[in-house]
């Protein structure tokens, strides 16, 4: 198993290293990628020192498989070239989620998707997937007609100048900003840019990468919120059904489902938040409740970690499905 990591030394990159490390992901050599102004620097993985090199230079390479958290431009430009050589990637950017020609992986919901012709497989949005792995099973035994989202998203969502904006304001030092506004003490109904029709990208990634993974007819209406929270994304969520439903068929269904935690006693205050779901790789699901004011819906509080199931954990399961399967 030959493995590159294209982005090696961003937030997502770094929590890459920490899962595939924690998963013991059987690596026979491993190559480090980053932009020009990183290359030559260092970085331990396993107790061994590794150079950073440019995507460039990967080219010349021997490798089987690529992870990529570069950005969309990195995506569009690089990972054709290495599919080309027969190089598996798995790609964290947005560029090819909603092509249809490839694939928009959840292993634990449609994993058994990918075939071996499959070269440029894609990592769903960190929203999109925390939303799904509890709505997937709903969707299945219940039959899902309209979404309600509204989330509340962590600065490192954007990246690691949004979260030092986030510290450096704390400690009222100025330096250079990531979002338009401050974000510490503030809230920002404003996730990634506008669109033409009033929307964000973030909104309209959640809505139509759920209707590509779940269903195409699936009505979804998105609100995509920055708080002043370092990791860990929560998403409010109002679901209406087509079947009938009552609440032990709907906390069953949520139990029995793998990488999903229901963590809700509300007498006890247990309910999700990002300051106990971080560092995990599990969704967790709390607040469950009937929408009393329509007929066959629900309410569901749902939190993750943005930086493991959202990204780093779900392309190293990606990365795990392949090499099991013998797809690679």
């Amino acid at each position: 198993m030959r493995l590159a990591i294209v982005g090696a030394t961003g937030l997502v990159g770094a929590e890459i290293l920490k899962v595939l490390d924690e998963r013991n992901f059987f690596i026979t050599k491993l190559f480090l990628v980053a932009s020009k102004k990183s290359k030559n620097k260092k970085l331990s993985f396993r107790q061994k020192s590794y150079t950073i090199i440019t995507i460039s230079e990967l080219l010349d390479e021997k490798i089987d498989l690529a992870l990529f958290s570069a950005g969309k431009n990195v995506s569009k430009e690089w990972a054709p070239q290495l599919a080309k050589k027969g190089v598996k990637v798995i790609d964290n950017s947005s560029f090819w989620r909603l092509n249809d020609k490839n694939k928009l992986i959840v292993p634990e919901i449609n994993g058994h998707l990918i075939t071996k012709e499959d070269m440029i497989i894609s990592n769903p949005n960190c929203s999109t997937i925390q939303l799904l792995m509890p709505l997937a099973p709903l969707h299945q035994k219940f039959k899902i007609r309209r979404i309600i989202i509204s989330t509340y998203q962590a600065v490192s969502g954007t990246g690691e100048l949004a979260v030092q904006q986030l510290k450096n304001e704390e400690k009222k030092i100025k330096s250079e900003m990531a979002y338009p506004h401050f974000i510490y003490q503030n809230v920002l109904p404003h996730c990634d840019e506008f669109n033409d029709n009033g929307y964000t990208k973030e909104e309209m990634k959640l809505t139509l990468e759920t209707n590509k993974i779940l269903e195409s007819n699936i009505g979804i209406t998105a609100t995509a919120v920055r708080v002043p929270v370092v990791r860990g994304h929560s998403e409010s969520v109002n679901i209406t059904f087509e079947n009938k439903f009552n609440l032990e068929d709907i906390y069953k269904t949520l139990n029995c489902t793998t990488g999903v935690v229901v963590f809700d006693d509300v007498s006890k205050n247990n309910y999700p938040m990002p300051i106990n779901t971080m560092h995990k790789d599990d969704v967790y699901v709390g607040r469950i409740r009937k929408d009393f004011s329509f007929d066959k819906s629900i309410n569901l509080w749902i939190v993750s970690d943005n930086l493991r199931k959202g990204a780093a954990t779900n392309t190293v399961q990606i990365a795990e499905y392949l090499f099991k399967n013998k797809i690679l």
